[in-house]
């Protein structure tokens, strides 16, 4: 039986940690690919060594009495690539893209996928959000999310935080209690 090797989710792994922001020929774009195609299209990426990241979440299912754990993309359909011109025509020559939008917030954007990557590591469970509406901007004071950033939502009469990917008008939330939240002015 063979093992499968588990693909990062962040290749480089520094990806997001190093200064992106800081001038060079290398720019954010978000890769919309073909139905299903976003893991088989990161591992090419790896293959390539293009810089990428691929946001995935656990997901759970029992199938014949046993309980499978797989890993599955946050977004539906989205890889954020970080790489020139050339990597980007590279990318295209998967057949696995649909369409490419290029990004001209690159500290924004760094910045959600930073929050994002934070927020998926803590191990909370998630909520994908879609077509976000404006709320409260808030921050978290204490405990495992302290610092992060986000928006406040009501669902259920529960308080969540939404951390966004605003270039997407996506992102996703998590169950938070409102003495941990403050407000940014």
């Amino acid at each position: 039986m063979s093992v499968a090797l588990e693909l990062p989710s962040l290749y480089p792994e520094v990806l997001l940690d190093q200064g992106t922001c800081q001038p060079s020929d290398r720019r954010w774009w978000v890769l919309y690919t073909k139905v299903h195609q976003e893991k088989a299209l990161a591992q090419q990426l790896l293959g390539y060594q293009i810089p990428y990241y691929l946001p995935l979440v656990p997901k759970s299912r029992v199938c014949r009495g046993r309980r499978l754990v797989s890993r599955v993309p946050l977004f539906a359909g989205y890889v954020f690539l970080f790489g020139t011109n050339e990597e980007r025509v590279t990318s295209l020559t998967t057949n696995r893209i649909s369409r490419v939008l290029g990004v001209d917030d690159l500290e924004g954007l760094t910045r959600d996928l930073r929050q994002l990557q934070r927020l998926i590591v803590s191990g909370a469970p998630l909520t994908v959000e879609q077509r976000l509406a404006p709320g409260q901007r808030v921050r978290v004071r204490s405990g495992l999310l302290a610092g992060l950033e986000g928006r406040v939502l009501k669902r259920h009469g529960a308080t969540r935080l939404l951390v966004a990917v605003d270039f997407l008008q996506q992102g996703a939330s998590v169950d938070m209690e409102d003495c941990l939240l403050e407000p940014i002015g």
